[in-house]
């Protein structure tokens, strides 16, 4: 297993050890990663023959890119749940995603407060891209697919 990845959970994990901040960062993330891909999805950069182009999907492109770079498995898994984002933000309002997107963002200070930590990210933004990964490690380890368990 590429050891960046697991330097990059590894390091996560240290500022997430309380069950509570887990569970506030397992509904929190999920939260914040669907309205900031709702939010992006009305700015249309380009057509590309009859697909318009939005900056969701470029920013997903790159985001995809990283992780892909870090686990294949976590990639196929982060991109999954990316095209249920995308797909299912079409149907949801501005206002409903800024309020995900607040509310996502209140669990997760709620959780470090549980924690007695501040977030990971203020020591390294990195960190807001780990979060996603995190979650879907832990939903890989879950399903019993291929993920990274710490101590093996």
């Amino acid at each position: 297993m590429n050891p960046r990845y697991i330097a990059a959970l590894e390091d996560y994990a240290a500022y997430h050890r309380d069950r509570r901040n887990k569970l506030t960062h397992y509904v929190g993330i999920p939260m914040i990663v669907f309205a900031i891909i709702g939010m992006l999805q009305p700015v249309t950069l380009f057509a590309a023959g009859t697909i318009m182009v939005d900056l969701a999907m470029l920013v997903m492109v790159a985001t995809l890119a990283y992780y892909f770079s870090l686990n294949l498995t976590a990639g196929f898994a982060m991109a999954t749940a990316f095209v249920i984002c995308y797909f299912g933000a079409t149907y949801v309002s501005i206002k409903v995603e800024l309020a995900l997107f607040i509310l996502g963002w209140i669990f997760q200070f709620v959780g470090h407060y549980f924690e007695g930590k501040k977030p990971a990210f203020f020591r390294n933004a990195v960190h807001l891209l780990i979060g996603p990964v995190w979650i879907a490690n832990d939903a890989l380890k879950a399903l019993h697919l291929p993920a990274y368990v710490a101590g093996k």
